[in-house]
């Protein structure tokens, strides 16, 4: 059994769509999704539809992004928020008001199910964005973290790359886990269009929501797979750009 993370697909079915075709998979994988599945290109509902038929008959694993919980608030609640709308939401507003009653009751409960975050068998961590506890995203004060935090990202990106973690100064929040698994922050923002790891962290997020493709990598083998970049998928839209 092979294990696929997924990064960021933020409405952009027709990458999903093409990067799986691209792939060699078995109904015997499994497919770990680290959140964002909507707010950015207008697939929105049909993403989330997608991925209900495609796990079906494929294993997956759902985590929890901000812009999903978005959603789930502005479905569930009618929450308008205009920070939401101003970054995706329009485009996931429009989209759902396609959908029945009864389909976006459907995807209520698929956003109410998603994790906010996975530990595997060999004590990987997958979440969508980081987290701050130094005893790990189980003992956050605030649950919202593991779905918003930058800082786990932004210390592994500035740190120094030859520091031994013997040294004192060495993050204990990295010595929790063999590997860390996120999303949340484009890669595209420091000039990779592919996964970027820096010590045991691997952002799987390469811009797919802006002018990067969205990409899939076998955790275990490290190979990677890609979409065209989405924008170019969708030449009638803007997207987030």
């Amino acid at each position: 059994m092979s294990t696929f993370v997924v990064g960021d697909i933020h409405g952009g079915l027709r990458a999903l769509e093409q990067v799986l075709e691209r792939m060699n998979y078995s109904e015997n994988d499994r497919f770990i999704f680290v959140g964002d599945y909507v707010d950015g290109w207008s697939d929105n509902a049909e993403t989330v539809d997608f991925l209900l038929k495609f796990s079906e008959k494929q294993e997956c694993i759902f985590i929890r992004g901000n812009h999903d919980e978005l959603v789930y608030n502005f479905l569930n609640k009618k929450e308008n928020n205009p920070v939401w709308l101003a970054h995706g939401g329009e485009s996931s507003k429009k989209s759902y008001a396609k959908l029945s009653e009864a389909e976006i009751e459907k995807h209520i409960v698929f956003y109410k199910n998603l994790i906010n975050y996975y530990i595997d068998e060999k004590n990987r961590l997958f979440l969508h964005a980081g987290f701050t506890n130094l005893k790990g995203p189980q003992f956050e004060y605030f649950e919202t973290m593991v779905y918003w935090d930058r800082t786990l990202w932004e210390m592994v990106c500035t740190m120094d790359h030859n520091m031994d973690e013997d040294d004192d100064r060495f993050p204990k929040r990295l010595k929790l886990f063999h590997e860390i698994y996120i999303g949340h922050t484009p890669t595209t923002r420091i000039g990779f269009n592919t996964p970027v790891n820096f010590y045991n962290v691997w952002n799987v997020d390469t811009g797919a929501a802006f002018k990067g493709p969205l990409s899939v990598m076998d955790i275990d083998t490290k190979m990677i797979w890609q979409s065209d970049p989405v924008y170019t998928l969708y030449p009638e839209e803007t997207g987030r750009n």
